[in-house]
């Protein structure tokens, strides 16, 4: 089981940081993304596997004026 703010995920093999934003319907362009409490670079979301009970921060940055 995978914890995020939003909700828990199922675990499996090979799942991604990737599949999990694909999975909680993230589509905003510029994300940070911490896993277990480190930040997952943009260009390592497609490589990084992420362990069965781990816990997913995700946060859409924002800029404004």
């Amino acid at each position: 089981m995978i914890r995020t703010k939003e909700k828990q995920l199922e675990w499996h093999e090979g799942l991604t940081v990737r599949d999990v934003l694909e999975a909680l319907g993230y589509g905003f362009p510029s994300l940070l993304v911490r896993m277990n409490g480190t930040i997952v670079r943009r260009k390592d979301w497609e490589s990084t596997v992420v362990p069965d009970e781990a816990e997913v921060e995700v946060r859409p940055i924002v800029a404004g004026g």
